[in-house]
Formats: C-alpha cells, sequence, structure tokens
C-alpha cells in the first residue's frame, strides 16, 4: 500500500509524515510526500526532529505532485489546509484521498523549548494516525469506507 502525504511546500509536515510513517509501517506499507509547490528543499528543523527521535533521514528531499505521475498512491492525505483545498493532479485518480491536517509547527515562535515541544506535538499526532491506519481492516475496506476511516483518524 502506498500512501502520499502533500502538503504545499513539502519541507515540513509532509516530511514528518513519510518519515513516521515509514519508521513505524508494516511490511507491505510505504509513504512518499510531495507538496503542490516545493520549496525545494526541506527544513532543517524538520531533519533535527526526526533524528531527535531516532528516525532516519535518508532520502529525503523537497519534491513536486510530478514525481508521481508514473507511479500514483493508493491513498493521498494532504497534512496542510492549503493543499486540502487544492486539486489534486488527475494521475492520482483513484487513489483514496483524505485531510489530516497539521499545525505548522515551523510557525510556532518562541524559545527552542517552545519550538521543540511544537515539533513533538506534531510528531506525536501523526503517530497516533498512522497506527490507527496500521490497525484498519485495508483488505476488507471498499475505497468509500477507507475514505471514511480515514476522515475518523484525522480526528485523532
Amino acid at each position: 500500500m502506498k500512501v502520499l502525504f502533500m502538503c504545499t511546500a513539502n519541507s515540513c509536515r509532509s516530511i514528518l509524515s513519510e518519515a513516521l510513517f515509514n519508521h513505524l509501517a508494516p511490511e507491505g506499507f510505504q509513504a512518499f510526500s510531495c507538496g503542490s509547490f516545493p520549496k525545494g528543499q526541506v527544513l532543517p528543523r524538520s531533519l533535527s526532529a526526526l533524528q531527535a527521535v531516532g528516525i532516519s533521514t535518508e532520502g529525503l528531499y523537497s519534491k513536486g505532485n510530478d514525481a508521481f505521475k508514473d507511479n500514483p498512491p493508493d491513498i493521498l492525505i494532504t497534512v496542510c489546509d492549503r493543499a486540502a483545498g487544492e486539486a489534486c493532479p488527475v494521475y492520482f485518480g483513484p487513489a483514496v484521498k483524505a485531510h489530516w491536517g497539521l499545525e505548522d509547527p515551523s510557525d510556532v515562535k518562541g524559545d527552542e523549548a517552545i519550538v521543540e515541544a511544537a515539533f513533538e506535538a506534531t510528531l506525536n499526532t501523526i503517530e497516533t494516525r498512522c497506527r490507527a491506519l496500521f490497525d484498519l481492516p485495508l483488505s476488507s475496506l471498499t475505497p468509500a469506507q477507507l475514505k471514511i476511516e480515514l476522515e475518523r483518524i484525522a480526528a485523532l
């Protein structure tokens, strides 16, 4: 099962989601990330937040939607409000689409402890949602049922 996490810049929330999902994923699952308007670089703070909790950052880079034109995902999850409101590329056609809105920890201002806590909270939310997705009986869900379940998970 291929899951694509999409954000606007593909520099923070979608990168965190990709890395954490793959860190937790059972066999047969793989995540990727992209941006509708990629920044072209991963936010260094995203990488250091992942490394601080022992998650590999190898291979993470900021890329656009077209990177998946010939390899569409099974599930497309937007993680920022701007990306959720944008039309998905037609080549993502059959992918089940859902929105798992995440506050942008890179927007948090304050001292080191406050910023670190924002990234930690975001990672905790992503972990909770990923584990809930892994617990779904995916082989017995229709695409419509899966979409309902993904929307339910978004509230966790």
